[in-house]
């Protein structure tokens, strides 16, 4: 799911690309993107963009008579630009927004179709997609840590959730704890103030070294490839490759369709933590350290 750098960086294209140019045609292909009955989109045709924002993990688009539309790509949703204006016709297209200088393109791959646009009168309707997760950039750490002790949950569990942080999920909160060198199940409640301001001084620092790595990559153009997989990641993706900071085997806890990644060495104190499928799986057999885990791939192999 394309989260705060990925958006940000669509933000900025989005302004180089349509910004201040009109609307000259909608073409919504799928049943399920629109989730609003009124006002309508195509109402908009004819208007200028006026301003295009984050909120949270989501995009929103102002036209000059008000309608904000609320934009959000999910899992597999994407955008790209097309100069010559043509919005073609594929399974994975489910929209395209024509401006003046060419193109939006929605696009989503796989079945699921879960990528939902939002269309309202204002600005302060749009506002209730709002989830009241505090910015990481525009707080200090003291707010970033009242935030986050306010519940009691699992520091992955509190990044990712969108009423407490704005636009951090499953893989920039796994680069943060890595950098932190925080466990993902450590409790908020039970956390120093040294580790609350470490935590928050490493999600500025991921945040802001990812968004720079993204802008550099799309230059003046359009992002291409948004995925949450980057080569450059120290342990997102990268199950059992080495730590790029202490050589460990990258660990994996999965639960439904996601995962978390994490360094035992740098983040938990050589502690393996369960995987709570695998782990009932091997039982009194799970290795709980490294050293235990090394030991049983020696006797596997």
């Amino acid at each position: 799911m394309p989260e705060l750098p990925d958006i940000t960086v669509y933000v900025e294209a989005l302004e180089r690309h349509v910004i201040g140019a009109r609307l000259t045609g909608v073409e919504l292909r799928s049943p399920f993107l629109l989730r609003t009955a009124a006002p309508d989109p195509r109402d908009a045709v004819g208007q200028q963009l006026l301003a295009v924002w984050r909120l949270g993990k989501r995009l929103c688009f102002e036209f000059e008579h008000g309608q904000v539309w609320v934009l959000h790509l999910m899992i597999a949703g994407r955008l790209r630009f097309d100069a010559s204006g043509k919005v073609p016709r594929q399974k994975t297209v489910l929209a395209g927004f024509v401006f003046e200088p060419g193109a939006l393109i929605l696009t989503e791959a796989g079945s699921r179709k879960q990528a939902s646009l939002h269309v309202y009168a204002s600005r302060a309707d749009a506002a209730q997609h709002d989830r009241g997760g505090i910015e990481v950039f525009d707080c200090d750490w003291r707010e970033f840590a009242a935030r986050l002790r306010a519940e009691n949950h699992t520091l992955k569990r509190s990044l990712t959730s969108p009423a407490i942080v704005s636009g951090i999920g499953n893989a920039y909160s796994d680069e943060i704890l890595h950098h932190a060198r925080l466990s993902p199940f450590a409790l908020t409640g039970k956390l120093a103030d040294a580790e609350f301001e470490r935590l928050h001084a490493s999600a500025v620092t991921v945040l802001t070294r990812f968004t720079d790595e993204l802008r550099a990559a799309c230059g003046d153009g359009f992002p291409g490839k948004v995925t949450a997989f980057l080569d450059s990641m120290a342990v997102h993706g990268k199950y059992r490759q080495p730590c790029p900071d202490c050589g460990a085997p990258v660990q994996r806890i999965v639960y439904a369709r996601n995962e978390t990644n994490y360094c035992a060495h740098c983040q938990t104190g050589g502690v393996v933590l369960k995987d709570r499928a695998l782990s009932r799986l091997l039982k009194d057999t799970w290795p709980r350290t490294l050293d235990a885990q090394a030991r049983k791939s020696g006797k596997d192999s």
